[in-house]
């Protein structure tokens, strides 16, 4: 456990929960509240899976342990007074008992298309359905992901020199795709990306 979790204000209230909000590590949404006590941060801590301590089951409660629709644990925060938590997590399916994307009816989007697709890509490389284009190419490793991003990079080039719209777009999206697998095959994402462009453009 981090420092700052190891300093967290248990204590404070009556009962030893402290409230756990969670938030869509790539979407930004918040998805749902939660409670805590030490032993449900230290289980989510050790399984990476997000888990609770349920007042109404009175036991620890991992977070679709019944629906299969777990909480993939990114990274936990502390606020200013070590009494709450902020959770990133990356969820597998619809938080809300409702069967909605969140506890407060939101679609679980980002306005920015691009890192909802990341979230998506990878959805179905950790899924099951072997029958996903993208667990396919996962599959086959590396070397086959780069190359694909390749063949796409060189049919760009030669859509751009026609005049045909449309199929110079398809190509850009195709390898723009296939871009972002390749982000997650080495284990990046777009906003690495994004922080070292905001890095290069800091004057020097």
């Amino acid at each position: 456990m981090n420092t700052a979790l190891e300093n967290l204000d248990f204590s404070k209230y009556a009962d030893g929960l402290i409230p756990a909000v969670v938030q869509d590590y790539g979407t930004q949404k918040v998805l749902m509240l939660g409670f805590m006590n030490e032993e449900a941060l230290h289980h989510t801590e050790q399984t990476g899976l997000v888990t609770f301590f349920s007042r109404s089951k009175g036991r620890l409660w991992t977070k679709g342990e019944e629906s299969g629709n777990h909480l993939q644990l990114r990274q936990i925060l502390v606020d200013c007074d070590r009494d709450s938590l902020l959770v990133k997590a990356v969820p597998s399916g619809p938080v809300c008992h409702t069967g909605a994307d969140t506890c407060w009816t939101e679609k679980n989007s980002r306005e920015d298309f691009l890192y909802y697709l990341e979230h998506i890509i990878e959805l179905r490389r950790k899924g099951t359905d072997e029958s996903s284009y993208v667990k396919k190419l996962f599959a086959k490793g590396i070397n086959k992901i780069a190359q694909k991003v390749g063949e796409e990079a060189v049919e760009l080039v030669i859509e751009s020199k026609d005049v045909n719209r449309a199929l110079f777009l398809g190509e850009a999206a195709d390898l723009l795709f296939h871009y972002l697998v390749l982000l997650q095959a080495k284990d990046c994402t777009l906003a690495d990306v994004v922080k070292e462009l905001q890095h290069r453009h800091q004057p020097k």
